[in-house]
């Protein structure tokens, strides 16, 4: 099987990327290759030699090798969809949908990963209430965003709302969205939980629930 994707279940941006391979309908024709990061599998020579960010996901398509899930994503659209509603062609709507990459990347996905690196890293130092201040911070911006849209990047379903829906459920973990003060963000993600294929990113994010509690145990 010439495509496949290297992930672990408890990331968000892995589950992204699985989101959008099940919304294409290529469930059946990608391998899914778990990579172990507590046992260090990312950081083998080996994988190493293909990505150098030794992160996950990285997909590999035959001789072709990318990493970063907002790009993975970009590209199984581009390459595989029947049309491109996932990731539309006008460039208009298809730079909203970047913007919303982006605005995980640097805003969402980076608070919640400095709140969970504390925590694999036992600091203790770290001023957690501060985090988790600051990421509710990052709800008020994205509530203020689907007030405007249905969806984050527009009128239809993107792959911007992978990557926000399952990075938003590894942040519920720290930060639970507050429905009264955050009712655009409780509906969109009941309409998200209503995707025929969404049970994957519930199942990795208690995966990464149960992870975060036992290491939280011993801070």
């Amino acid at each position: 099987m010439a495509l496949k994707l290297y992930s672990t279940l408890g990331s968000p941006a892995a589950r992204a990327s699985i989101l959008t391979l099940r919304a294409l309908g290529l469930k059946d024709k990608i391998q899914i290759i778990n990579v172990n990061l507590v046992a260090l599998d990312h950081l083998k020579p080996e994988y190493v030699e293909k990505n150098p960010l030794h992160t996950v996901p990285m997909l590999e398509d035959g001789n072709f090798i990318l990493y970063d899930s907002h790009a993975i994503n970009a590209y199984l659209v581009n390459k595989y969809a029947d049309n491109d509603a996932l990731y539309p062609k006008d460039p208009q709507k298809r730079a909203l949908v970047d913007s919303m990459a982006h605005f995980d990347t640097g805003y969402l996905f980076a608070r919640v990963g400095r709140i969970n690196n504390a925590i694999f890293m036992q600091d203790k130092s770290a001023d957690f209430n501060q985090m988790k201040i600051e990421l509710a911070e990052v709800y008020d911006l994205l509530e203020l965003i689907l007030q405007k849209r249905i969806f984050v990047a527009g009128e239809q379903l993107t792959i911007a709302d992978f990557s926000i829906v399952a990075t938003l459920s590894n942040a519920e973990v720290f930060c639970p969205v507050d429905a009264k003060k955050h009712p655009k963000i409780t509906a969109w993600n009941e309409k998200m939980k209503q995707l025929p294929y969404y049970s994957i990113n519930e199942k990795g994010s208690q995966l990464f629930r149960e992870l975060m509690t036992n290491l939280s145990s011993k801070l």
